[in-house]
């Protein structure tokens, strides 16, 4: 039996009981509109457990899991591996043991993927698109060489002008990017200017190394929260500045970068980056409530017992110097074909001297961005950084810097 028929008779049987628990809830069939019957869960529970899908040997279900995950390597069949992790609880818990992180298989299948950092050695190729009348941006997996289709979908990010700063609020869904959201992972703030940023992350990148407190402006709603899924807070992982450069006497851009929460030596041979395990919402027993009216005065306090004072520890990024092109009198990058138009948001970042190391080493392009079209762009990254920070910086660069150029 192929695994396509497979899936068709699990997605039967499950559709099947799900109709079944819809029409006994809602009265549907033999039974009067006028006479509505709660459902009993428990049908429902004991249907599933009685499914022959969900009741195989655990050998068996492991080495047929171990295939399909082998054998779907690229999307779109690699949906394959996350269909069957939705199957029920122990094919998705088998899933999470055989699907292996960026870092080790260069492969992005679940959601968790996208904050966890790029593999190591080569770069994983993605591409971004502006919709300029929304100001969205999306950000998609390359499935192929040409970037004129959508390939698959990865986050998306809104722009939201401030009178003092500009918010880029990013999100796992393309039509739902509010800061309320479940789907909500982050966001990216500037300055007045738009020459000093910082990416914030939605929970903290490492267990334990931060801790939030609701300072005394704090109020609740009918003495519950709101909504559990609320981000609680905004967690520092990275700076981002642009060099003043007014006169324009100093050619492109410069730009450095402070990943506060990726250690300098993990780009050491050896060298460990935080790696994120599943997405942690807030719950009313670790987070405090969140007040259904903020106020200026509301705010959520961050105490980083680890990061703060361990900057010179910390991983820094710097974009790589063009050269300029005597014949073609203008300032040139390798980007290996990846870009194809000349732009000023055009660079390539990699480690800072600083950190450490050869200098052979830290010329290793972490994360290239440069234009392809006109609302086309090309983003690739790899260790130690994750695509939800490489998509934040290079969304720094779409903003406007009079002052930088």
């Amino acid at each position: 039996m192929s695994f396509k028929s497979i899936l068709q008779d699990m997605r039967g049987e499950f559709g099947s009981i799900s109709r079944k628990g819809f029409d006994v809830r809602f009265g549907y069939g033999m039974r009067s509109r006028s006479h509505r019957v709660v459902q009993d869960s428990s049908l429902v529970v004991e249907a599933l457990k009685q499914s022959c899908w969900a009741n195989l040997p655990p050998e068996l279900l492991r080495d047929m899991l171990m295939r399909i995950e082998g054998s779907e390597s690229t999307w779109p069949p690699r949906k394959n591996v996350v269909a069957c992790a939705g199957v029920c609880r122990s094919w998705r818990e088998i899933m999470k043991e055989i699907v292996k992180t960026p870092e080790i298989s260069a492969k992005l299948t679940f959601p968790i993927s996208l904050k966890q950092p790029g593999p190591r050695g080569s770069l994983l190729q993605c591409y971004i698109k502006r919709n300029r009348g929304s100001q969205t941006y999306y950000l998609y997996l390359g499935l192929n060489q040409a970037s004129n289709d959508d390939g698959k979908f990865l986050l998306a990010a809104r722009k939201c002008r401030r009178p003092t700063c500009t918010d880029y609020t990013i999100s796992l869904n393309g039509d739902d990017l509010s800061k309320g959201s479940s789907t909500y992972i982050g966001k990216l703030r500037s300055n007045f200017l738009g020459t000093k940023f910082t990416i914030y992350d939605g929970q903290s990148p490492n267990a334990g190394a931060t801790r939030v407190t609701k300072c005394r402006s704090t109020r609740l709603v009918n003495i519950k929260q709101v909504s559990p899924r609320v981000p609680v807070g905004n967690y520092p992982v990275a700076h981002i500045s642009y060099e003043l450069n007014v006169l324009g006497s100093r050619g492109p851009r410069r730009m450095q970068c402070v990943m506060d929460a990726i250690p300098a030596s993990s780009i050491e041979p050896g060298g460990v980056a935080p790696t994120q395990t599943e997405f942690v919402h807030s719950s009313l027993d670790t987070f405090p409530s969140i007040p259904f009216f903020r106020s200026k005065s509301t705010r959520t306090e961050i105490f980083q017992s680890p990061l703060s004072g361990q900057k010179d520890g910390m991983l820094g990024l710097r974009n790589k110097a063009p050269r300029w092109h005597e014949q073609l009198q203008c300032w040139c990058l390798n980007f290996n074909g990846r870009v194809t138009v000349a732009s000023v948001k055009n660079f390539q970042l990699v480690a800072s001297l600083e950190n450490g190391g050869t200098g052979q080493e830290n010329e290793n392009v972490i994360l290239q961005f440069g234009k392809v079209g006109k609302d086309v762009f090309t983003m690739d990254y790899q260790y130690p950084i994750s695509a939800f920070q490489a998509f934040a910086i290079c969304l720094s660069s779409f903003d406007t810097k009079i002052a930088c150029e």
